[in-house]
């Protein structure tokens, strides 16, 4: 295959990219860095529009064969070793970056959305702190088919480089966003038809649970507290997930677990 003749980053594209390794300039700019190969084609084959790619990074070299590089020619620049270990946040770069759009503004609003449908499912985390447990949590409810994420201000960036990389290219497939006062928007879904359902060492065996709700909001909380006292004191259902046998052996599961096994029962039920 004839090796792609695309130009070099500039000094001054780099310099703003590695930026973005910091998260009030994600925010402030509406942008995001992706790295490694999966990942970044991930995003870019499922682009909302062509406009949320920004730039295609590739080490020399390291490009000829992933012909989906192919399909964005002009957003393409080859960068050098050096470009790779500034721009990575890894210690083993892996030659292939992408800077794409954060969702718009008037998307992370999922109201006018959610308040439509029959029959809804949505993801919330209370000060979840792992970017990767919130990245998985993300991948898991896109493909379980939940309506939107909802975060509170403490729960990790999900632009953050770690919770990209869980969610292995799956943040364009669903509406997102951060709330200042979790408590406060649960109530306002509340009032328009939604049961919480919070995950809880205290609340009832999942597996006894014949019927869902039918527009229902499942909480995961924080790795080392929980779900927080107001959540749990307004949450509809407490549920949790009963180990095995006599002895309990751990103290608890990962969150990413716990909401994967969560979501599974709530949407497939």
């Amino acid at each position: 295959m004839k090796p792609l003749e695309v130009p070099s980053l500039s000094k001054a594209k780099l310099k703003q990219f590695i930026k973005l390794h910091q998260k009030k300039v994600r925010d402030s700019e509406g942008l995001f860095l992706a790295e490694g190969l999966r990942t970044v084609r991930e995003l870019a084959l499922n682009l909302p529009d062509e406009g949320m790619l920004v730039a295609l990074m590739f080490r020399e070299g390291d490009a000829e064969s992933d012909c989906f590089l192919l399909q964005h020619k002009e957003k393409l620049f080859s960068i050098s070793d050096r470009d790779c270990s500034q721009l990575s946040g890894t210690s083993t770069p892996q030659g292939i970056f992408g800077v794409f759009r954060q969702q718009k503004l008037i998307e992370q609003n999922a109201e006018p959305y959610i308040e439509t449908l029959g029959k809804s499912f949505i993801v919330a985390l209370d000060d979840v702190q792992d970017p990767g447990n919130v990245g998985t949590i993300l991948r898991t409810a896109v493909w379980f088919g939940a309506d939107a994420l909802i975060c509170s201000s403490a729960t990790a960036d999900r632009y953050n480089a770690k919770a990209v990389r869980s969610c292995a290219g799956s943040i364009y497939g669903i509406r997102h966003y951060s709330v200042e006062h979790l408590a406060d928007e649960l109530r306002r879904l509340q009032k328009i038809g939604y049961s919480v359902i919070s995950a809880s060492l205290d609340g009832q065996d999942f597996r006894d649970i014949s019927i869902w709700p039918k527009k229902q909001i499942l909480v995961i909380g924080n790795e080392a507290n929980g779900v927080h006292e107001t959540v749990k004191g307004l949450s509809d259902l407490l549920v949790r997930i009963p180990h095995q046998g006599q002895k309990v052996r751990v103290e608890s599961l990962n969150a990413s677990v716990s909401a994967a096994i969560l979501i599974e029962r709530m949407t497939l039920s």
